[in-house]
């Protein structure tokens, strides 16, 4: 198991991402949390096995109305989730 924390930048906010992002992430097995930011970035913790998080990855181009212009990527300490969920601030 690992856990990402991916940061992605582009038109991300007010488009659905976010419910994209967990259907994509419920569908291919990966549990976490998802987040807007304030300067308009999106936050992505999520926590599976390795190829199965780089076929979540590779998916989250496909939501519609997105505009990927950034993604980083980065591991971080192994943490377990019930589900995914979307965290609302």
């Amino acid at each position: 198991m690992r856990t990402f924390e991916i940061l992605i930048s582009g038109r991300v906010q007010r488009v659905g991402f976010r419910a994209c992002v967990r259907r994509v992430a419920m569908n291919v097995g990966i549990t976490g949390e998802v987040m807007n930011l304030p300067d308009g970035r999106v936050k992505i913790i999520a926590t599976g096995e390795p190829p199965l998080l780089e076929k979540f990855v590779s998916m989250l181009y496909g939501c519609t109305r997105v505009v990927v212009r950034d993604m980083q990527i980065q591991d971080r300490e192994i943490t377990f989730f019930q589900d995914f969920s979307i965290i609302r601030q």
